[in-house]
């Protein structure tokens, strides 16, 4: 007798179902539900199906997943929409300021997706690190809730995820009102100036806080014994932003604080004229040097931040208010178009903004893609050896591109530096070597920190960083990378014996078992806009584990 497909599913016991659904993705379901009523019926009432969906999306925590599973009401579709909706917000996000290193990864935490930022750091056996944004679900699984981190842990700054879009290349930091027909309130239409105005505001109207013996609680799971407080204090934050409104702060609250703040302090009637020209003379003496600064410094922002001059007009701070009654934070993930050079992306310098960085996926032939970590020195550092402290950490992202004969590059982007002060800046290539061309170079040391001979694998030859000009055009000098036998890598430069030495590193598992410190005040902890070579985190922060000496 002849039977239809969706007869054929229909009658398949559901452990069958959810195994086959486990090699599905989250919109053949949808599709297949699609089909008929009886289908969306019955795969809608599939618990099990939508459960092998989250662990293919959550494949490294299967008791957390349990856990979420119960924050949702029992159901694993709320979890799966939850995170395949997060998915294009996932992996690592950067800002070119401060050159030492801003660098965010956006990993899953409670039913939640948390953004935290590497800390520049010496090497040690706990990575340092601190929150900058949280988003939650709302109770349709949908990330809808957003959560700005401040300098105080228990300090909370809501708002809305406005909107994710699939391929999202840009995490941008805005001011949300309910929706008008009056194109002029766009938020990214307000200079720079009223944009930050406007941001600062709402973080000092909208900031709510976590009991005291919740603000303590991690963000992730580090053991079982971790979940019920992570519930609760995930319940307590979903309370804190109904009690707040979604962080929506009034349009008279938001006018007389910006007010306040336009009106300029008290002076001495003898004295305020002159403290006005004295003032003019500074500002003009430091734009002078700003301008100066900026031909010389290297920086690829140019070319993504043109477009920010090209429309003078700029509709006013009020008009921008009067669009609505209220005002609250907002998070959108955009796709930009952005231009890239190595793998690092051009950057605005006026937009409250992370830029995703692309971690190519090794396969055969680009076997070394990915994020590594890495010290310079040999015998190379060891986070768990007191013996050698002072070991700047450094992150490289290494990525596989054709040169203009179709030669395949394997090219080492720094994404983080340990350094107190930065020599080159973030997204200078450390070094870059040609896959086709082996070494003739032997390695330089017979053994290894431990005393054991050095098993070379295989060599190729390139060029390493060296002074040169900033940015795009460092200077470079020859070199060698050595695949060693243990699976680490180590280029060597070929006239002083210089070593960078490293080794893969899984990010997400770092920074669960690392150590949480202080952040910035809430808009700069987001994105840093002052331009700085030196380390602001270590500055902000004052944490003595923090420091790191030049190297």
């Amino acid at each position: 007798m002849a039977v239809d497909g969706a007869e054929l599913i229909l009658s398949v016991p559901d452990d069958v179902l959810a195994l086959i659904s486990a090699h599905l993705r989250p919109r053949d379901l949808l599709a297949l539900s699609a089909a008929s009523r009886r289908l969306h019926a019955a795969l809608s009432a599939s618990d099990k199906s939508w459960l092998a969906q989250c662990r293919r999306l959550l494949p490294s925590s299967p008791s957390n997943l349990l856990a979420w599973r119960a924050a949702a009401g029992g159901s694993s579709l709320t979890v799966c929409r939850f995170l395949h909706s997060v998915s294009p917000l996932q992996g690592l996000w950067a800002h070119q300021n401060p050159e030492l290193g801003n660098l965010v990864a956006a990993l899953p935490g409670f039913f939640s997706l948390v953004a935290v930022r590497a800390i520049p750091q010496e090497l040690s056996p706990r990575l340092l690190w601190a929150p900058v944004f949280e988003i939650l679900a709302d109770a349709d699984g949908r990330p809808a809730l957003l959560f700005l981190h401040g300098h105080h842990p228990g300090f909370l700054f809501p708002g809305l995820l406005a909107s994710v879009n699939p391929h999202a290349n840009t995490l941008l930091l805005e001011a949300h009102a309910p929706v008008s027909s009056d194109p002029s309130s766009q938020f990214s239409r307000l200079s720079f100036g009223n944009r930050r105005r406007l941001l600062d505001a709402l973080v000092a109207s909208c900031r709510v806080t976590l009991p005291p013996e919740l603000a303590a609680a991690p963000l992730f799971a580090r053991s079982d014994e971790d979940l019920p407080m992570l519930a609760a204090r995930r319940e307590a934050m979903l309370r804190l932003h109904i009690e707040s409104r979604g962080g929506m702060v009034r349009r008279a609250e938001l006018e007389a604080l910006l007010g306040a703040k336009k009106m300029p302090p008290s002076l001495p009637v003898d004295s305020a004229g002159e403290r006005v020209r004295l003032r003019r003379s500074l500002s003009a003496m430091a734009g002078y040097v700003r301008n100066g600064l900026r031909q010389m410094v290297t920086r690829s922002a140019s070319a993504n931040s043109r477009s920010e001059y090209a429309d003078s007009k700029h509709p006013s701070l009020d008009e921008f208010l009067r669009a609505s009654e209220s005002t609250g934070l907002s998070l959108r993930g955009a796709r930009l178009r952005l231009s890239t050079y190595r793998a690092w992306p051009s950057m605005h310098d006026n937009r409250f903004a992370l830029y995703k960085l692309t971690a190519q996926v090794p396969m055969p032939g680009r076997e070394y893609a990915g994020l590594w970590r890495g010290t310079f020195g040999w015998p190379p550092g060891r986070p768990d050896d007191e013996r050698k402290p002072g070991k700047a950490l450094f992150f490289l992202l290494l990525s596989y591109e054709e040169d203009s004969e179709g030669k395949l590059l394997l090219i080492a982007t720094k994404v983080l530096e340990g350094t107190h002060y930065v020599v080159h800046p973030n997204g200078s290539s450390m070094f870059v070597v040609r896959v086709g061309e082996s070494s003739t170079e032997a390695f330089p040391w017979p053994t290894d920190e431990d005393s054991r001979s050095v098993s070379i694998k295989r060599s190729f030859a390139g060029e390493g960083i060296a002074t040169g000009y900033g940015f795009r055009y460092p200077g470079s000098k020859p070199g060698s990378l050595f695949v060693l036998r243990d699976g680490r890598l180590a280029f060597v430069w070929r006239d002083n014996k210089s070593v960078l030495t490293l080794q893969r590193l899984n990010l997400e598992e770092l920074l669960r078992t690392g150590e949480r410190v202080p952040t910035l005040p809430p808009i700069p902890n987001f994105a840093y806009l002052t331009k700085s070579y030196s380390n602001v985190f270590v500055a902000i922060h004052g944490s003595s584990s923090c420091s790191s000496s030049p190297r």
